[in-house]
């Protein structure tokens, strides 16, 4: 007998990894096979890698030296990406008690049992000592996992930890991301507050000047009032840049997880801020199967599907064996003689006969979480098809909105000077120098937004491409 104690347990290991679970298929990814073409989406050429993004090291992405060590400060210091980190900690935890599930747990165990029997009980009319001495080794309720449910258990598990793992690195590839977007927002701040500064000390000088004609007779007073409000209005722009330049670091704070020196942060927005200029996307089954966010929308698909192999198998038999071997006597020293060896081997086997159809709603409800996973997975297939294609449209026509913005500042410039000079000769009014400058402040602004904007599409690209970690 103590021969099968020992066979049982290594036969149940043997047939552990066959599970009544059924065979995943990954589903067809529901996007086109290609990306969309038109007007906004232009030929990737030129490209500066021939790596896909996701393989790519996001310290070769970015390049500006300060971006890069505030991204490794966010990378030690941003509580999301601990917490993602802890959480990866605990799956690991969670999988590693699931699968102790499919081998024996053998328990050492001692004990004493020390009574007196009164004359009354003890059989042979007068009180009797008892003296008990018992130590050995026991399998407690082993589960011979001859139907799959443990090992649907533990796979389940295993891809739950591996969801957690993917869900860390898109935590990470958004959190480079978010630096990035906050860092650029600074120094765009930053650079609309240094070209209010200066409006304003233009708006001032002028302001004098049409106040010393104005003194003399040669200005009327709508000239100096209208200066004034050219004056009123870069102050009021620099009190607003100012917040936001301060709102602007307390984001970029928070997203780094400390404070930041001062050398650290930007002055102005800067044109190599990354080395790829225009990253190939490849298509979309290659990009998309890829990311992060998909990777983990897949694991708990393949753990829904592995739960439904545990809720099937709990229509069959379920076999538990509780044995236990050891030496036993009455006195101490006796313990390990060749009379005191003693074991015992309990098999147990249950069978559902009437649950009242749990086990039957427990199948319905994995089969059902199992096509929750299914249309989940192909959501975020589908967001992030449009997520991708969407940076694309951007960063075809960024390059001529940015060519043509430069152009409408250059313009406006020259439109100025023209006017300032009429001004000055006494050929226009005032008002036509005012347009002018009005128009030349709002065109130096727009081109810093759009300057922004097309660093901040190389940042989403990094994103939504799944930029490599």
């Amino acid at each position: 007998m103590n021969r099968t104690w020992i066979l049982l347990p290594a036969l149940a290991i043997c047939l552990t990894g066959c599970t009544m679970a059924p065979k995943y298929v990954r589903p067809e990814a529901p996007v086109p096979n290609s990306w969309p073409k038109g007007p906004s989406y232009k030929e990737v050429t030129g490209a500066s890698s021939t790596k896909a993004l996701a393989d790519v090291p996001w310290q070769e992405f970015f390049v500006d030296p300060r971006l890069q060590k505030l991204i490794a400060l966010a990378l030690d210091n941003n509580r999301d990406l601990r917490l993602a980190a802890l959480n990866i900690e605990r799956s690991r935890a969670q999988y590693q008690i699931q699968r102790s599930d499919l081998f024996p747990k053998v328990d050492g165990n001692a004990s004493g049992t020390f009574q007196r029997l009164a004359e009354d009980f003890s059989g042979t009319g007068t009180p009797t000592n008892i003296h008990q001495h018992n130590l050995g080794l026991g399998i407690s309720s082993y589960e011979l996992d001859l139907f799959g449910r443990v090992q649907s258990l533990k796979d389940q598990a295993l891809e739950q930890f591996l969801a957690t793992e993917q869900a860390r690195r898109s935590v990470q590839i958004s959190l480079v991301s978010e630096v990035t977007a906050n860092y650029l927002a600074l120094a765009a701040d930053r650079e609309h507050l240094q070209l209010a500064k200066e409006t304003l000390e233009n708006q001032q000088s002028s302001y004098r000047l049409i106040r010393s004609r104005f003194e003399a007779g040669i200005s009327s007073a709508l000239d100096l009032h209208q200066a004034q409000t050219s004056v009123d209005s870069a102050r009021v722009d620099i009190a607003r840049y100012t917040t936001f330049t301060a709102q602007d670091e307390n984001a970029l704070y928070l997203v780094v997880g400390s404070q930041v020196q001062e050398d650290l942060l930007p002055s102005a927005l800067s044109e190599t801020l990354t080395a790829l200029k225009d990253p190939a996307p490849g298509l979309p089954s290659d990009v998309l199967l890829s990311r992060p966010d998909i990777l983990q929308a897949e694991n708990l698909l393949k753990g829904a599907n592995a739960n439904i192999g545990a809720a099937r198998a709990a229509f069959f038999p379920r076999i538990t064996l509780v044995s236990s071997v050891g030496f036993g006597s009455d006195d101490l020293a006796n313990l390990f003689t060749s009379g005191s060896f003693a074991w015992k081997f309990a098999p147990q086997i249950s069978l559902p006969i009437f649950d009242g159809g749990s086990n039957r709603a427990n199948l319905k409800v994995a089969v059902v979480d199992r096509d929750i996973a299914v249309a989940q997975y192909e959501k975020a297939i589908q967001t992030a098809f449009r997520e991708v294609a969407d940076a694309f449209a951007r960063r075809g026509t960024i390059d001529d909105q940015l060519t043509a913005q430069q152009s409408l500042t250059n313009a406006t410039s020259e439109s100025y000077r023209l006017s300032l000079a009429r001004y000055e000769k006494g050929v226009d009014s005032y008002l036509t120098v005012l347009d002018s400058q009005r128009s030349l402040y709002s065109a130096q602004q727009d081109l810093i937004n759009v300057r922004l904007a097309r660093l901040l599409n190389l940042a989403t690209l990094y994103k939504v491409l799944g930029g490599g970690a």
